[in-house]
């Protein structure tokens, strides 16, 4: 069943009593990052493995997203700042436990190419915080196969 989370700001990704932060550099520069993340919403079915659906909403204020195994999130644009920080929250979703939800997504130059930070944040209740904890070499995994894809898709 889905439900309303709380509201948060872009802060929320400083502060998350949970904050689960990976990084790695790619080729590819961040302008074309930046446009991968923030403007082909679509494309992301495509390069970030769990995701079989995204669609921009309300005119690229939103999105919808849908993951393997069956999560799903509506999501709301906080900053997209090109080249350098894309971020949102998630306002409705069917993961139990959850409280508070937001991404940011830093991209700094680095070379030719770019330092890409990812950050999850969240809240929520004792056994979510503690499952989304165990989550992180997983999620880890999943963001150096998602970036390594990506950066495949804009050198190609």
């Amino acid at each position: 069943m889905a439900h309303r989370l709380r509201s948060v700001g872009p802060e929320f990704a400083a502060g998350a009593p949970v904050r689960l932060v990976f990084a790695r550099e790619i080729s590819a520069p961040p302008e074309r990052v930046f446009h991968a993340l923030a403007e082909d919403v679509t494309g992301w079915a495509e390069w970030f493995g769990p995701v079989t659906l995204a669609r921009p909403l309300d005119g690229g204020a939103g999105r919808e997203i849908r993951l393997r195994g069956g999560a799903r999130f509506r999501e709301t644009v906080l900053v997209a700042e090109a080249p350098e920080v894309y971020a949102y929250r998630v306002d409705v979703t069917n993961a139990p436990g959850a409280g508070a939800l937001a991404e940011e997504w830093r991209l700094a130059p680095a070379g030719a190419g770019t330092r890409i930070r990812w950050t999850m944040a969240a809240d929520g209740t004792a056994p979510f915080r503690l499952a989304l904890r165990a989550a992180r070499p997983g999620l880890a995994l999943t963001f150096r196969s998602a970036v390594t894809s990506l950066d495949r898709r804009l050198t190609r």
